[in-house]
């Protein structure tokens, strides 16, 4: 059934064009997920083993100039220098969305954003509630409020789920969206002191870069010096160092110029250095930081107890499991039920919960925020690992019994999709009705009906 004039179908069916690009990030992202999987695997067994000592020693080794305040231990490196790679390709895939996706439409991005949002509320509002008190745990307020986009894509494919690309692109939105956020929350909240002068100081090579950029100069020697410019007076400044790779990325235009064919004569410098730096951001940026960021000695089943018991770990637990799913399914019907935006029909809330259920997984940003909330090594540090760890573990297992029970419906869709391609390559659903339009002459489709809509397809209310 049609949407009623003047609604907006939420999770609706994009272009051909941006659901093959959202495939192709997805393939990207997952590999680098797989690859974070292994680095926290190899470093949790090896802070957990006789050889302990020299885990923490590799970690704890200083390298840099001292001169200028940058010899870091190879964590603090991983943390502040390699996620700035991971936060500016994380700001040009958010620009490009909104600028160039198909969520450049207000009222289509409007459901993605404001799930974020509310993804990062209740996680925090509950971890709250649990941490009243004088004892400083209220400072890791923020830590349960990301979501890790790599590690929820490596659940994905180990689940081997037909999730709709709909669906994919809004877990992907609100995953680039809510890691913006917690940058934002790093940046204004655990940013101790403050040195104007460096921060001014970062705005001329930052200037410099996106002078160069707007006129399309690709030249690596020109651009990656100004980068590191930018990074070191934005580290000097006391403003965590991965501001730097969202300002720098949000300076890159994603649309080509007229005078190099506009739009249509293909990638612009956004999608030009996503393919360049994805890689190099999935593929040893996050992997590097989970295995520098993630060896707690856990001290067994008891140690194991004992790190729950304190309410720091407990309340980060509760918000990536519980707050997470409330937060976004909470937002989605929110926006759904007042404003004219609709599911698409082919969609359900149990598709919502699934993908919720996957906003729960929270690392990389998790751990560094805690890192900065209750300082690097510390015990209540080792805590919050144990309870980002804990979370993130409970909800993939949720998450992958809710997507394993939609499996065969999610598999329904894509078969639907992909039926009479034409010559063009591209699916007839992509360019006409819906996938629902095709499963009304199918017997056997036994979809649930779209949220706010009875199984006749009348509204309520």
């Amino acid at each position: 059934m049609n949407a009623p004039h003047g609604s907006t179908r939420v999770f609706a069916r994009g272009s051909w064009a941006e659901a093959s690009r959202i495939a192709d990030v997805l393939r990207k992202e997952t590999v680098g997920g797989v690859l974070l999987l292994v680095g926290t695997v190899v470093a949790l067994v090896w802070a957990n083993s006789p050889w302990a000592a020299s885990y923490e020693a590799l970690r704890d080794t200083r390298v840099g100039p001292a001169s200028l305040h940058l010899d870091l231990t190879l964590g603090t490196w991983a943390a502040d220098g390699l996620l700035a790679v991971f936060f500016f390709v994380a700001g040009l895939e958010l620009k490009r969305e909104f600028v160039a996706g198909d969520l450049r439409d207000p009222r289509r991005a409007a459901l993605p954003v404001a799930a974020a949002v509310g993804g990062m509320v209740a996680p925090a509002v509950l971890y709250t509630l649990l941490n009243l008190g004088g004892d400083g745990a209220l400072r890791g307020w923020a830590i349960p409020t990301a979501t890790d986009i790599a590690f929820a894509l490596a659940v994905l494919a180990v689940i081997s789920t037909h999730l709709p690309s709909a669906l994919r692109t809004f877990l992907l939105t609100l995953a680039v969206v809510d890691d913006l956020l917690a940058i934002t929350i790093i940046a204004v909240f655990y940013t101790t002191s403050l040195a104007a002068g460096w921060l001014a100081l970062a705005l001329v090579p930052l200037a410099v870069f996106g002078f160069l950029v707007q006129k399309r100069i690709r030249s690596w020697w020109l651009l990656l010096p100004l980068a590191a410019l930018t990074w070191v007076f934005v580290h000097e400044s006391g403003v965590h160092a991965t501001v730097a790779g969202v300002l720098l990325a949000f300076t890159v235009p994603v649309v080509r110029s007229e005078a190099a064919g506009g739009p249509g004569a293909g990638p612009g410098m956004a999608e030009h250095f996503e393919h360049r730096f994805r890689p190099l951001s999935a593929g040893v940026a996050v992997p590097l930081f989970a295995f520098f960021a993630a060896g707690v000695t856990v001290g067994g089943l008891s140690g194991l107890v004992e790190s729950l018991g304190d309410r720091v770990a407990l309340g980060i637990v509760v918000g990536l499991v519980a707050g997470k799913v409330l937060g976004i399914v909470g937002a989605s019907w929110l926006v759904t039920r007042f404003t004219r935006a609709e599911f698409a029909d082919e969609l359900g809330w149990p598709d919502l919960v699934g993908v919720a259920l996957l906003g729960g997984i929270g690392f990389t940003v998790s751990l560094l925020i805690g890192e900065l909330a209750f300082g690097a090594g510390s015990e209540r540090d080792d805590h919050v690992k144990v309870g980002v760890l804990v979370g993130t573990l409970l909800s993939a297992l949720l998450a992958t019994v809710v997507l394993r029970l939609r499996n065969r419906r999610y598999r329904r869709i894509e078969e639907l999709e992909t039926l009479d391609a034409d010559s063009d390559g591209i699916p007839d659903v992509f360019q006409r009705g819906t996938v629902r339009d095709e499963a009304d002459h199918d017997p056997d489709w036994r979809g649930a009906p779209p949220p706010g809509r009875t199984a006749g397809g009348s509204a309520d209310g």
